[in-house]
């Protein structure tokens, strides 16, 4: 903590200013004196999970302390963090208490995703992982030698929360996504409450900054409710916390501001009596909340929903102080509170005292399986925190529709956006409460704004749209949107997030920690499948133009390539019908990450809806109006063009439609193929995606040998990854967004960027050169005829400001 150490264990926030009155903001409660044999129950749970917790991090052998302490028990790599399991199982054991009372429906969602000891000790202890994994952690002596023994080695539960952990539905590595998730989950869940513990490190981050106000987004009639408890322990791995820096007062009025009635749990000699009271207050201020919209069908206007501040020292029951060190309630005690005890004596004696002291053999039978005075705080099986099966097999399809009838006319100019949202419109009303789409303020500005024929937005904070079931959740923070997506997702509902292509990039890291969840979710046999998770990127850098270099940017493309085959998914559907083929198959497919990326603007219409069906299906293929015509076959191409024109990508595929219609016009002789890709996973070498095109069809659509140009929507490094292992690559060329840009003109922006006509005019003239004789003796001549239309269209724009007339105007080819 640069050299500076602390004096006292757990130390106290420095006062604030504030005037004490403003205390009268935190709730105070009757506390009720738990009964005897609850609270002996919930001691046993508490002491045998935090015994087993901390063996997992350390034990390899004599689980139980049967045999005297030996540095040969010690794994050889002590890896774990201890400091925030105390809390977790604290909560946990509380959280037992009040499913049994109420027979509630909960999930439990554990920020601190480190304190994975915490989580797994608990699921053994209720029975749940003898549930997922019979044979294997069996509640009996060697099943907890084998969860003890296995935990952070290879073959074992990884050292944070994922997939393979009974419950879970949030990856538990990078911090700040649990309160959004939980808030996510609860939506159209309506008798489902959400535990949502957030770490007071976690609570310092971005994401979980605006996830508070995820409660301006909960309908009580429609939707369950989330129990937030911010967890102030007071330290993250070197450093006191910004809450654990903060009084009562601070805390009070801060998060009164947000909405919360906030209740401060901090009594650690009757901490049971009033964690276990506090909880049972959330949970009647929730049903008056609910009943008020759901019975009495007079919602709350701005309700105050119940929230816990939890304050237990971190590594609460762990070694006191080592080596002149503090370790409990200081940072010490963040993960591993004795890191030399596989060769220090005196740690190894102060674990073994420490182990000791939580009498473990008192608490299991002769066969190491719970006694009754520790199961008894348990709920029925399949309400515990690890069996509800909402958290592993929840997934509802959604009831599809017939895409083709909102299909458009070919050979027209239409908004992708505009014709999908007609289509989404009909998809929401056919699902009224297993759909919904999150947007970062940008619904109306995508132009799919037609959604909202028949719902509303669901912001219950705006007399103008709350209480009215609205599908549309609008809010400025992409973290947001992704956690909500997330929780709705994992809880078996469909989500759809479209978004400026430019920002996307916020949530890359969510989107990659959503994808790691669910690959391993995928290689666990008790999970059930999911619906995909779906993004539609638009308002793109081709058409970005007008609010300049800061909204240009398609990185987003490269992220979703970047996780495991078997789910990532980018499409760049060329057209309208296109596009919304593409919409209708994400909606129903299962346990993807989808990338659709699609114009606004009014653009080109190449297929009719049936032949959009089949491109789609194909992921690719030679579009023959727009390439050389076979003089010996009406209807089809030549077979062996001298040049390979391909368009991935809505504007960069119309400007290679143009550079084939200059070019029929000025150079004739040049056989020209003309390809669109709409799957971009085809591209991938054989065998390695399972879209990808096998080696005869790859060539049977590229040629051989032919010089291909790939004219492309993302940054050129991304294609040329892929295309890497393809058949004599060195043919291909790739041209897409070279990070050129500025306030200017639509077409600018392709010649900025050299994925204009004309630059693929230019290149087809080069490359087709190389092969075809009569293009060779006129190259000079037809080269200058390009740069010609050039300048006339720089000057044009220069003089203007605005490009010319006629520059989109659609191809027509004789």
């Amino acid at each position: 903590m640069g050299g500076t150490q602390i004096t006292i264990p757990n130390p106290p926030p420095l006062p604030s200013h504030l005037p004490d009155n403003v205390l009268d903001l935190a709730v105070q409660i009757q506390r009720q004196k738990l009964p005897d044999h609850v609270r002996e129950s919930l001691r046993a749970f508490q002491r045998a999970g935090c015994y087993i917790a901390a063996s997992m991090i350390f034990l390899r052998d004599n689980v139980l302390l049967q045999d005297e302490l030996q540095f040969s028990h010690i794994k050889p790599r002590l890896l774990g963090h201890w400091g925030t399991c105390p809390g977790l199982i604290l909560v946990w054991s509380h959280l037992n208490v009040l499913i049994r009372n109420h027979n509630l429906d909960m999930i439990y969602v554990i920020g601190p995703g480190h304190g994975a000891p915490a989580a797994l000790a608990s699921l053994w202890l209720e029975g749940s992982l003898e549930r997922f994994y019979p044979g294997e952690y069996d509640r009996n002596a060697t099943g907890l030698r084998n969860l003890i023994t296995r935990f952070s080695v290879p073959g074992g539960f990884p050292s944070h929360i994922n997939a393979e952990t009974p419950g879970s539905i949030h990856e538990g590595g990078e911090l700040g996504y649990a309160l959004a998730v939980s808030f996510g989950a609860v939506m159209d869940n309506p008798n489902l409450i959400v535990t949502c513990v957030v770490g007071d490190g976690e609570a310092e981050t971005g994401p979980t900054a605006t996830a508070w106000h995820a409660i301006k987004y909960l309908d009580p009639k429609e939707s369950g409710a989330v129990i937030p408890i911010l967890h102030v322990n007071g330290f993250k791995i070197s450093e006191r916390t910004i809450f654990g820096c903060m009084d009562d007062k601070e805390i009070a009025c801060l998060f009164s501001g947000y909405g919360y009635q906030v209740r401060i749990v901090e009594d650690l000699e009757n901490i049971d009596d009033d964690l276990q009271s506090s909880l049972e207050w959330a949970v009647a201020e929730i049903k008056k909340i609910q009943k008020a919209a759901r019975e009495d069908n007079k919602p709350i206007v701005k309700p105050r929903w119940p929230m816990i501040v939890l304050r237990t020292p971190k590594g609460w029951t762990g070694p006191k102080e080592v080596e002149g060190q503090i370790i409990e309630g200081s940072f010490h005690s963040h993960q591993v509170p004795l890191p030399k005890a596989g060769s220090d004596e005196k740690q190894l004696q102060a674990l073994d005292g420490w182990l000791s002291s939580y009498k473990i053999n008192e608490l299991l039978d002769d066969e190491g399986r719970p006694t009754e005075a520790l199961t008894r705080v348990l709920p029925e099986a399949e309400k515990r925190l690890g069996q509800l099966k909402t958290t592993y097999d929840p997934y509802t399809p959604l009831k599809t529709i017939d895409w083709k009838q909102f299909g458009v006319e070919k050979g027209t100019d239409e908004s992708c956006m505009k014709t999908a949202g007609k289509f989404l419109d009909k998809l929401f009303q056919q699902n009224p409460k297993t759909l919904r789409l999150f947007s970062p303020d940008e619904l109306e500005s995508n132009k799919l704004n037609a959604i909202l024929d028949h719902t509303q937005r669901d912001f219950q904070w705006d007399q103008y749209s709350r209480a009215n079931g609205g599908r549309v959740i609008e809010v400025l923070s992409e973290h947001n949107c992704q956690g909500f997506m997330q929780g709705y997702t994992l809880t078996g509902r469909t989500a759809l997030f479209p978004s400026y292509e430019s920002f996307l990039g916020i949530v890359h890291t969510m989107m990659v920690q959503y994808s790691k969840f669910v690959k391993i979710a995928r290689e666990v046999p008790w999970r059930g499948d999911l619906a995909s998770i779906n993004y539609i990127e638009t308002s793109t850098w081709a058409r970005q133009e007008h609010n300049g270099f800061s909204h240009q940017n398609p990185s987003f493309i490269g992220a979703v390539l970047n996780i495991k085959a078997e789910a990532a998914r980018v499409y760049l559907p060329p057209d309208a019908n296109c596009f919304l083929s593409t919409v209708h198959h994400v909606m129903k497919s299962k346990n993807k990450t989808n990338l659709i990326i699609g114009s606004k603007q009014p653009t080109a219409v190449y297929l009719s809806p049936d032949e959009a069906a089949e491109h789609c299906r194909r992921g690719a293929s030679i579009w023959h109006f727009a390439s050389t015509p076979d003089p010996n076959s009406a209807g089809e191409s030549v077979q062996d063009p001298d040049v390979v024109l391909v368009g991935i990508g809505v504007e960069v595929t119309f400007e290679v439609i143009k550079a084939a219609e200059l070019l029929r016009s000025i150079a004739p002789a040049l056989k020209v193929r003309v390809i669109n890709v709409t799957d971009l996973m085809i591209l991938i070498e054989e065998c390695k995606h399972p879209h990808s095109l096998s080696k005869p069809k790859f060539i049977d659509m590229f040629t051989a040998d032919r010089p291909v140009l790939f004219n492309y929507h993302g940054y050129p490094t991304e294609l040329q990854g892929i295309l890497f292992g393809r058949e004599k690559a060195e043919r291909m060329d790739v041209e897409g967004y070279q990070e050129e840009g500025s306030t200017t003109t639509p077409f600018d922006m392709m010649l900025r960027n050299r994925v204009s006509r004309f630059d693929v005019a230019k290149w087809a003239l080069k490359r087709g050169a190389e092969k075809n004789g009569e293009v060779k003796g006129k190259l000079e001549e037809l080269l200058g005829e390009v740069d010609k239309r050039v300048k006339e269209v720089r000057e044009f724009i220069g003089n203007e400001g605005k490009d010319p007339d006629d520059i989109y105007q659609l191809p027509k080819f004789e």
